[in-house]
């Protein structure tokens, strides 16, 4: 069993969620984690979706304003 827990202490835990959380909450908790899980594992395969990279039109631009700074 994970973390050297026996089928007694698995069955109080979720005893205790239920009652803390009542049944018609635990299908809106576990899609709710299943979403996190998701969209954590999504960002942390996904590359970067923002370039800091410059472009070359942004480089040419710099270029000309200083060009024109030294005139």
């Amino acid at each position: 069993m994970p973390f050297g827990m026996g089928f007694g202490e698995l069955v109080l835990i979720l005893l205790i969620v239920v009652v803390v959380f009542g049944s018609t909450k635990l299908p809106q908790l576990g899609d709710g984690l299943g979403k996190a899980i998701k969209n954590f594992k999504r960002s942390v395969n996904a590359q970067n979706e923002i370039d800091v990279s410059e472009s070359k039109a942004s480089a040419k631009k710099l270029d000309e304003d200083e060009s024109e700074k030294r005139k």
